[in-house]
């Protein structure tokens, strides 16, 4: 049983993984631009003080692109995916046959799912062995972050397709999360240098604890409650949201 559900999950991936690449502005998306967004991150965070809370802009850029990886690669690119296979009614036809409705909806995101994993692996290296940085202090928490964050937004991706008609609305419909989680989940501008009140706001928006959780198991430096809330918050959004696609996700075209 579970050697036939991981041989439908890797059709699933094979069939997504070919479509992904003969699609060049999806393919840009997920290799090319979490590279220039890294770049333009370290370009930014250089200008800040960031002596004053113990961190370089290298340590932040590289942290936060770890955030921005999971954003772009799978979120921004598996809403357009799920949109287009609905709206050409392969998940419909999926559904007439053996894989189930987690079954279609992993295999869909799997192609996206391991590019970004090959992306953050490949930025730890980097950062360790050309950047300059020490090596990870906690490695287990950027493995839970990852554990947390990339079911996190796939959910969120599937989420998202509820109000999004079409594969080019899609670049509208994941603005709103995609400017919040750059804005206020510490991807630019940690939230230790920013107004009390503002940073426990910012705590509470669905990839704060999973950015936060990147940049603890890197650089150390905090105590185990701070993990545990970073753990039960990335927690209760991965419930909504997986609660979310149960209750609302399409499976045929709207009309």
């Amino acid at each position: 049983m579970r050697t036939t559900r991981m041989r439908r999950l890797a059709a699933l991936g094979r069939a997504e993984a070919t479509l992904l690449w003969r699609n060049r502005s999806a393919a840009f998306m997920a290799l090319a631009m979490p590279l220039i967004m890294i770049y333009a991150m370290h370009s930014t965070t250089a200008r800040m003080h960031l002596g004053k809370i113990g961190m370089t802009a290298t340590a932040v850029s590289v942290t936060g692109g770890i955030g921005m990886i999971l954003v772009l690669v799978v979120y921004a690119n598996l809403v357009p995916a799920y949109v287009t296979r609905r709206e050409q009614l392969v998940l419909k036809r999926l559904r007439t046959g053996e894989p189930t409705d987690l079954e279609i909806l992993t295999g869909t995101a799997l192609p996206a799912v391991v590019v970004a994993l090959a992306q953050c692996a490949a930025l730890v290296v980097a950062g360790t062995a050309v950047l300059d940085l020490s090596a990870p202090q906690r490695p287990e928490l950027l493995l839970l972050g990852a554990a947390l964050g990339i079911p996190l937004m796939v959910a969120c991706a599937a989420v998202t397709t509820v109000v999004t008609r079409s594969a080019e609305v899609a670049q509208l419909t994941t603005m709103p999360l995609w400017m919040i989680t750059l804005a206020g989940s510490g991807l630019f501008v940690p939230l230790e240098i920013m107004p009390h009140q503002l940073a426990d706001v910012c705590r509470l928006l669905p990839m704060t604890p999973v950015v936060d959780l990147f940049r603890t198991g890197w650089l150390g430096g905090a105590d185990a409650m701070r993990v545990v809330r970073d753990v039960l918050t990335a927690g209760v959004w991965l419930g909504v949201a997986g609660w979310a696609v149960r209750r609302w996700f399409r499976w045929e075209p709207r009309r």
